[in-house]
């Protein structure tokens, strides 16, 4: 199996087998992001040589307004997709196998968990998984350690307040906080914020 059929069945749901191809396939990339990682994550790198070793992580063109502050790690890796001028803050963690779609302008906070798959829930097969997207707007603020579960898709220029979990979609320009997340204003608003 190689990425393009895996990406393909992930688009589909596809259900992964414990021990199938695609869940081999799975760990075989894996090491191949964990070695990625470990260079990113090992020692300091000038901006320039940080985006490089991310978007050969992610097998994707380089964008020069991208940023990172590591450590950042990710499961897989080749299924992230990011718009333009794309901030992420230290310490995140990505599970891509199914998918992570990042619009433009977006900030992700410190210690943020994207997570695309789901275990069976059934004991006998606790070690099948089924994909599911996580699809983030333009202009999305991500605060610290807020977690995004599968399948959920936030809108442009929502907001979701640190340390929340949000466990479903998120409308355009919502502010959503709390566990699990709920929308508790609109992040638009006549007041600018002031110190």
């Amino acid at each position: 199996m190689d990425r393009d059929q895996f990406t393909s069945e992930m688009k589909r749901g596809a259900y992964i087998v414990a021990g199938s191809e695609m869940h081999l396939h799975m760990h075989e990339m894996s090491q191949r992001a964990l070695a990625l990682t470990a260079e990113i994550n090992g020692t300091y790198h000038k901006p320039e040589e940080l985006r490089r070793l991310f978007f050969e992580l992610i097998g994707r063109e380089e964008d020069e307004t991208f940023g990172l502050f590591p450590p950042f790690s990710t499961d897989y890796g080749l299924n992230i997709t990011l718009g333009r001028r794309v901030f992420i803050n230290s310490g995140c963690c990505f599970q891509d196998q199914g998918g992570i779609e990042i619009g433009d302008d977006c900030l992700i906070g410190q210690q943020v968990v994207i997570a695309t798959l789901n275990h069976d829930l059934d004991p006998e097969r606790r070690g099948n998984m089924f994909p599911a997207p996580v699809k983030i707007g333009n202009k999305v603020w991500i605060g610290a350690h807020a977690t995004i579960l599968p399948g959920v898709t936030i809108g442009n220029g929502a907001v979701v307040g640190a340390g929340a979990v949000v466990t479903k979609d998120v409308p355009e320009n919502a502010v959503v906080a709390g566990v699990p997340a709920k929308i508790i204003k609109p992040s638009r608003s006549k007041k600018s914020w002031k110190n």
